[in-house]
């Protein structure tokens, strides 16, 4: 009875081990399932980062093909259009220099190819004057330099200017006070030059100026040097088809009489694309560089001039040129029709092609402004 028990409840030893063995078997053949499933799930995941991988750095190779010759268009195109007559990323304050034109100066005018806008209107005696604005300019010789006159300063406050001049009549010197303007002369300053190599010619017609002597004065009077305005004209690099605009007419020559005794002209120069100046019928030059003065761009209108009852003998005058009017725009062989607008002393005036009543574009290039008496004919052809 005891030797059946013991049987019973101790199994051979044989028989243990090969159940032991098959158990591990098993364990072994579902851990080998397992790690052929990890493998190849892990093989998949490589196989699919491995084409992620590859397309994504083809699209970045050939959107870096296709984006630099972009990148080098747009810093070719940006280098084409900039603007050359003025720097448009400046803040600079522009100075205005009243310029003598009486013709005892014709031959000793200077810098004024360096302005990027002139005015010229009439004063008493049938004459004209100048203004001529210059910005971030190193001007050596700006003459000659005269006298204000009051209708000037509105051309002055319109650009945000530091006025030069050398005396003033009494409205000017009345209207400078009440509009409170920066002015440089020589009263206040040591910025101008007699010439005294000059001798052919008065006193009164031999100062000079320079954009260094200038600048240095208005440092020391603590005048503000920046301005936060918007440039009086729209300029564009790319040549303006004005051809194309309507009511445009050839503009080879333009003569622009102020009065029996003055005389401006231009004729143009297809070549280069500019207009070349003349006074009564003389070529109008610098002193300096002895070359011809040339307009890329001319605007001309008409304003009634009248004569002030001040007592003053020679016949200082007044201009009606708050208000509006038709004028023209010149520049490249054509002239198209266009208006002005200015609603106060102090505001710019704004120019706009008349058939579709949008702001002028200009050239890029200087600019004449010649504001001329109404009782005159201008002639283009």
């Amino acid at each position: 009875m005891n030797d059946e028990f013991k049987m019973i409840e101790e199994p051979d030893e044989n028989e243990n081990n090969t159940m032991k063995s098959k158990k591990h078997k098993k364990k072994r053949k579902k851990l080998s399932k397992k790690a052929k499933i990890i493998i190849l799930v892990v093989v998949v995941l490589l196989t699919v980062i491995g084409v992620l991988a590859f397309v994504l750095l083809t699209q970045d190779k050939n959107s870096a093909k296709t984006k630099e010759p972009e990148k080098k268009k747009k810093e070719i195109t940006k280098e084409e259009k900039q603007v050359q007559i003025v720097d448009l990323s400046s803040n600079s304050r522009p100075y205005a220099v009243m310029i003598n034109n009486n013709k005892a100066v014709w031959g000793y005018q200077a810098g004024l190819q360096d302005a990027y806008i002139t005015y010229e209107m009439i004063v008493e005696g049938g004459i004209t004057r100048m203004m001529a604005l210059f910005r971030d300019k190193d001007t050596a010789r700006i003459a000659s330099v005269r006298s204000s006159r009051h209708y000037y300063l509105d051309y002055v406050m319109e650009n945000d200017a530091i006025y030069a001049h050398i005396g003033w009549s009494p409205q000017a010197q009345s209207d400078i006070s009440s509009y409170d303007i920066d002015v440089i002369n020589a009263n206040n300053s040591s910025a101008f030059t007699w010439d005294s190599a000059l001798r052919n010619i008065a006193r009164e017609h031999r100062a000079y100026t320079s954009m260094a002597k200038l600048k240095e004065v208005a440092a020391k009077k603590g005048y503000r040097t920046t301005t936060d305005e918007d440039l009086l004209l729209k300029y564009q690099a790319e040549p303006l088809d004005l051809a194309s605009y309507e009511g445009a007419v050839p503009a080879n020559t333009v003569r622009i009489p102020y009065s029996s005794s003055h005389l401006t002209s231009y004729g143009y120069d297809a070549e280069n694309k500019v207009y070349k100046r003349y006074q009564n019928n003389t070529e109008h030059k610098d002193y300096v560089t002895g070359l011809q003065y040339t307009a890329k761009n001319i605007i001309t209108y008409k304003v009634h001039n009248y004569r002030l009852n001040d007592g003053y003998s020679g016949g200082r005058q007044g201009l009606n040129n708050v208000g509006s009017g038709e004028g023209y725009y010149i520049s490249e062989g054509y002239a198209i029709p266009i208006t002005w607008e200015k609603h106060s002393r102090s505001s710019k005036t704004i120019y706009k092609v008349k058939a579709t009543g949008e702001e002028l574009v200009v050239n890029d290039g200087n600019t004449f402004i010649q504001i001329q008496p109404d009782s005159q004919t201008l002639t283009i052809e």
